[in-house]
């Protein structure tokens, strides 16, 4: 019998590249996002289900969870991938847009785990994939909201894996790097004010920064193999990074002290 994943955020990006190659391997997918009309691609292929579900929203996670279950008889991983970055002076956000990145980052992917749960605890299987970033372990300047988030993913991630161990589960982290839809596209949200001018010189640092940065991003098809290889390597392992860019990175943060590193970031920033 096909295995079946269900993705959130499947309507671009890694999500939906994921989607794609799953799919190619043999899988059913279940498809999530918020407006099922971006899915028409992903309609046209066989075994796998277009649904609208926004993890803002509990009433749509519940549906899409038993819509996907009563679709393929059950569910054997979960990717957590439904995500964006919000970027800027925290004093340049409002508390609206404060919430809407933690409740989108954290909150809905606590939501959707907790809404899958109890079908893969029955089960007695079944693996949960966050998507984290390199974002969940370093720091880019301006990035307290985004960072805060996928620290958070991170956190939760590694406490919970002890959780669905007890009956047979798994929780694993993918760590990309710059991935090549993320800031050109609506995954990068940018605020900021112009009457603080002590920030203006950092905001002016991260635009510089961030075309060079993408000249070394990967595409999202690098992550979608990474996430097949954690959904099927039978290991038990934690944590799988995704990107050549994202291998320096964290190679370096971990031979680092604070600030050798930091003063690193800072010298990449020209700050």
């Amino acid at each position: 019998m096909n295995k079946t994943i269900l993705i959130t955020g499947a309507s671009s990006g890694i999500g939906k590249e994921t989607a794609i190659y799953f799919q190619s391997k043999g899988w059913n997918v279940v498809a999530t996002m918020r407006n099922p009309d971006s899915g028409v691609e992903l309609t046209q292929l066989e075994n796998v289900l277009v649904v609208p579900m926004d993890v803002l929203d509990l009433d749509s996670i519940e549906q899409a969870v038993s819509l996907g279950i009563n679709h393929f008889g059950s569910l054997d991983v979960l990717l957590n991938n439904a995500g964006y970055g919000a970027y800027g002076p925290l004093e340049s956000f409002t508390r609206e847009q404060i919430l809407r990145q933690f409740n989108t980052n954290v909150i809905g992917l606590l939501d959707v785990t907790r809404a899958i749960l109890p079908h893969f605890r029955a089960h007695k299987k079944g693996i949960i994939i966050n998507i984290s970033s390199i974002g969940g372990k370093i720091t880019f300047p301006l990035g307290s909201l985004y960072h805060g988030t996928k620290f958070a993913v991170e956190g939760i991630s590694e406490s919970l894996h002890y959780e669905v161990e007890q009956f047979g589960g798994q929780v694993k982290i993918v760590e990309p790097g710059m991935i090549a839809t993320d800031f050109a596209g609506r995954s990068f949200d940018f605020s900021n004010d112009e009457n603080m001018p002590e920030y203006q010189n950092l905001v002016s640092a991260l635009m510089s920064a961030m075309p060079v940065m993408s000249q070394n991003a990967s595409p999202a098809s690098v992550v979608a193999n990474v996430i097949y290889e954690a959904a099927t390597d039978g290991k038990n392992q934690l944590r799988y990074i995704a990107g050549e860019d994202a291998k320096v990175l964290l190679s370096n943060r971990q031979q680092y002290d604070d600030t050798t590193f930091i003063n690193g970031m800072k010298a990449q920033f020209g700050l």
